[in-house]
């Protein structure tokens, strides 16, 4: 009485993902999330946006938010497509609270 297993196939890890935390990432953190874009959204939140390597790569990006001390709302692979690009990172004066 013996059970066959199949091996998991094999996955890439790499991809676009959405990190989002509750309140607004202070500009100066942009460099620490260096590929990522951020965004601030009306209600708050900020995204993070950006191609993601690896799992391991992934974890280290929510250690950064952990270190941050900031609220993990949610982490989200996105597929590739014209949605995925929600902002340039940049704030201008409607950004700014």
């Amino acid at each position: 009485m013996s059970e066959t297993h199949a091996l998991p196939e094999y996955h890439d890890e790499s991809g676009l993902y959405e990190i989002r935390i509750k309140g607004h990432l202070n500009n100066r953190w942009a460099d620490w999330f260096e590929g990522l874009t951020i965004t601030w959204e009306d209600n708050g939140d900020t995204l993070l946006t950006g191609p993601v390597v690896d799992q391991a790569a992934l974890h280290g990006l929510l250690k950064r938010v952990r270190d941050l001390g900031m609220p993990l709302v949610s982490v989200s692979p996105v597929e590739p497509g014209p949605t995925t690009t929600r902002g340039t990172g940049q704030a201008d004066q409607s950004d700014v609270k």
